[in-house]
């Protein structure tokens, strides 16, 4: 390695440690303290986040709380202090685009532990978001599924949509690996994905695993959903789904006899199954609908919520399953009255974030205020945690 070539272990960035001296720390001295023993957690780190922000110091996300490494002035962080920090985590023909408009993604590994990053710009200057994603993935019963029958039906299907929602942080990456990593495990077959970076390292098992990133392998995530098809999957995994493009393409794909596993952004079950449609003109809604109603078959919408004992975070799960019913009221647009099929929807193994919460609080493992925090349905909640229907 050249002098002039970025390093995470070059020291370059002076500030106070915990101890109170002065000190000049690395990239890597940054990243080691997700490994530190006080923030595992069953061999899991408490800290999700790293941030660094032009104009102020680290701030590390601890059980969803953001916290600063230090408050002192004289530690927060230069626009080229961030940048040094933050070049020897990428490719050498990445780093030119640390000093244009755009933001943009990458990923890096250290040994036990792997990182997703967005570097973008604001109006101090430049910044980055790094999370944290273990090198192992946890089994599919380790997750949190709030009904076995779930993951067990999703891991058996041969075809269909399968999206995973919540907002960012909720672990939706993780779920889906686990849930794939279970295919490979037990099934013959051709795994393709398409990721924007790469998360999780999915080693073929019993299955063949083709990972492809989108900026290295393929050029976006609608011209690689297009190729796949050509490229003899039986299974793909969309990372996200970002745009109209992509989303026809999916919904093509599970309904020529695939399964497609993908991602959104959304805070619950019927808000995914609105996002789809919203994305399309209006003269196309109700032909989009149909291929939902016909194709999707499960819908997880989650969030992580600190433990009672302040001892890291666990799911939440709403789960809704593509019944007769349900796929009746995709099918007319009538969106609203999908929470409750949710309610009513048990035998089928549907339950809805509110009882998901409500368990969760009956088992001890959750504490009811901060429950409270993160229903969707505040009313809804209070009346399920006093056993009314």
């Amino acid at each position: 390695m050249s002098p002039s070539t970025p390093s995470v272990e070059e020291k370059v960035y002076e500030c106070t440690a915990p101890d109170g001296a002065r000190r000049t720390l690395s990239m890597m001295d940054l990243l080691a303290q997700f490994k530190r023993k006080e923030f595992l957690t069953g061999g899991v780190s408490r800290i999700s986040d790293l941030h660094l922000k032009t104009g102020a110091p680290p701030y590390y996300r601890i059980d969803n709380e953001m916290i600063p490494w230090s408050d002192r002035p004289e530690d927060r962080l230069t626009e080229e202090t961030v940048a040094k920090l933050i070049s020897g985590m990428l490719a050498p023909e990445r780093r030119e685009q640390l000093t244009g408009p755009h933001e943009m993604d990458a990923s890096f590994s250290i040994p036990g532990l792997s990182f997703r990053m967005n570097v973008f710009h604001d109006r101090l200057g430049l910044a980055a978001a790094i999370r944290v994603l273990p090198l192992e993935i946890p089994p599919v019963e380790s997750i949190g599924f709030p009904d076995d029958e779930v993951w067990q039906n999703i891991t058996n299907l041969r075809q269909g949509l399968v999206v995973i929602t919540g907002i960012t942080g909720s672990g939706k990456s993780t779920t889906i690996a686990s849930l794939i990593q279970r295919i490979n495990q037990t099934r013959r077959c051709h795994i393709i994905t398409l990721e924007d970076p790469v998360e999780y390292v999915l080693p073929n098992k019993r299955s063949v695993v083709s990972q492809r990133q989108v900026g290295r392998d393929t050029s976006s995530f609608a011209e690689g959903l297009r190729a796949i098809l050509r490229e003899d999957p039986d299974i793909i995994l969309i990372g996200e789904m970002r745009d109209r493009e992509t989303m026809a393409n999916a919904l093509t794909a599970a309904e020529t006899g695939h399964l497609v596993f993908t991602t959104l952004h959304t805070r619950d079950a019927k808000g995914a199954v609105n996002r789809i449609t919203d994305m399309f003109p209006e003269v196309r809604r109700e032909e989009i609908a149909g291929q939902i109603s016909l194709t999707l078959t499960w819908v997880l919408a989650q969030k992580l919520i600190t433990r009672s004992d302040g001892e890291g975070r666990l799911v939440a799960m709403e789960v809704l399953r593509n019944t007769q019913a349900v796929s009746s009221l995709i099918r007319q647009m009538n969106i609203p009255q999908i929470y409750s099929a949710l309610q009513t929807g048990a035998r089928e193994h549907m339950c809805t974030l509110e009882k998901s919460l409500a368990r969760l609080i009956a088992e001890g493992k959750i504490d009811a205020d901060e429950a409270a925090r993160w229903a969707n349905l505040p009313e809804v909640f209070k009346s399920t945690l006093h056993g009314q229907p």
